[in-house]
């Protein structure tokens, strides 16, 4: 009778193993086998070197989903001897928190250690992020926060001060490809996919290894005999995977920056790339021809008058055409702002103008350009002086515009490149009419 309930009991135990997810039944037992984050787990890595010294502080762990934060955090804690203790800020609040530091206290009484998990701790307000600093502190807990985004303009600066900030990174195709074949090992048979199959498999999960044993899982309830998939194939069963981006979130300010950064390096191609990742995944088009604008002024300027031109045209006719059909006037602008000549110049000019005119003061401009409406003004020296620019032989007169106290000063200086060397000329023109003046 015993054996008929021990047989059960393992029918039943196999069961409930082959219906847990297939990320839980892999995830690692021990840091060694975790898979990918070689820069904080390897031997030069900054967690190694943390539990080396079997010296553990307060840890913000920042990275995309599926990148192993949580299973960091729980094998942490078994690696220093802590209780673990996993709660979400999505679903907790003020009165949870303070359950967990009263339990985290009776068990320190006890001898017994506490690391509180709190993930997307992002999401709690600043004044529950502050209740965490005297808990952190007083050595109650050591707190390990997960999140997705930018924790600089997430987390409070109090909080941020107290932890070390620790980045996770995509799981690279190799660490994908490593995850498939220890799925595939568990499983016992390979996946039933042929070679470029495979490789677009692991491009679907862009860098999540839950996802990738998402869709591995997904594959293998589509399996049928001995058949093996093709890329085609699969991609109609499974779907298109949304991208992973989140336009409120950090993957919208990496794919503008590496927008912003790629026309600024007169690289068409990899501008069109990911423009076109930003316009997939669901960016609003008027934001991008905001941004392509201020490239168009910032990046380019003078060296090609016609880049704020064109940047403006195409986002008149993406008003004009709406998304699709006016997506490709963006494009348009983008190709046109990667290959036009760079200045910065004018940018440059007017930070420094701009950082003279806040420590200046308020010195008077010359007498010599102001109006004189009064009789008393013109006692005063009002308009004393002025030429009218246009009565010289060359329309410029050369006289003094800065006042006084500053002095002459040059903020513009344009570059070797594009229409600035037009302007160049122009304007070593103007310093010859000056010294002739001057003299």
């Amino acid at each position: 009778m015993s054996d008929l309930f021990s047989t059960e009991d393992d029918e039943s135990k196999k069961e409930a193993s082959q219906n847990t997810p297939l990320a839980d039944r892999l995830r690692p037992s021990t840091l060694g086998e975790v898979i990918g984050q070689e820069h904080l787990l390897g031997e030069k890595g900054s967690l190694k070197r943390m539990l080396d010294s079997k010296r553990l502080g307060s840890l913000i762990l920042w990275g995309p989903p599926g990148t192993g934060k949580t299973t960091v955090a729980q094998l942490l804690a078994n690696e220093i001897g802590f209780r673990f203790k996993q709660i979400s800020a999505v679903f907790s609040g003020v009165a949870d928190l303070k359950k967990c530091f009263e339990e985290a206290r009776f068990y320190r009484q006890q001898g017994q250690n506490t690391l509180l998990f709190v993930d997307e701790i992002h999401r709690f307000n600043r004044a529950q992020q502050d209740g965490f600093l005297p808990v952190v502190e007083d050595g109650t807990i050591v707190l390990v926060g997960a999140t997705t985004q930018n924790p600089s303009f997430e987390l409070n600066s109090a909080l941020l001060s107290r932890a070390q900030v620790l980045r996770f990174e995509s799981l690279s195709e190799n660490d994908l490809e490593a995850l498939l074949v220890r799925a595939e090992s568990l499983l016992g048979q390979k996946l039933p996919l042929e070679e470029q199959a495979r490789i677009g498999l692991i491009g679907m999960a862009d860098g999540d290894g839950r996802a990738l044993l998402g869709l591995v899982e997904e594959v293998m309830a589509a399996a049928d005999d001995d058949k093996f998939f093709e890329l085609g194939e699969m991609v109609e069963f499974l779907q298109r995977r949304a991208p992973v981006y989140d336009k409120s979130e950090d993957g919208h300010y990496n794919l503008i920056s590496a927008l912003h950064k790629t026309v600024r390096g007169s690289d068409p191609d990899a501008a069109l790339y990911y423009f076109a990742r930003m316009i997939d995944a669901g960016e609003d088009p008027m934001f991008l021809a905001r941004r392509l604008i201020r490239m168009a002024v910032e990046d380019i300027g003078l060296a090609d008058p016609q880049a704020l031109v064109q940047a403006n045209a195409a986002r008149d006719a993406f008003q004009m055409l709406g998304s699709p059909e006016g997506e490709l006037a963006l494009a348009q602008a983008v190709v046109y702002l990667a290959i036009a000549p760079k200045s910065n110049a004018v940018y440059k000019a007017f930070s420094a103008a701009t950082k003279l005119a806040k420590n200046s003061g308020s010195p008077m401009p010359p007498k010599s350009i102001l109006n004189a409406p009064t009789k008393l003004m013109k006692n005063e020296g009002y308009g004393q002086g002025y030429i009218y620019d246009h009565d010289t032989v060359e329309g410029f007169s050369g006289q003094e515009y800065f006042p006084e106290a500053i002095g002459r000063q040059q903020f513009y200086t344009p570059v070797e490149r594009g229409y600035e060397r037009e302007i160049k000329k122009r304007l070593d023109y103007f310093v010859r009419l000056r010294s002739k003046e001057i003299k």
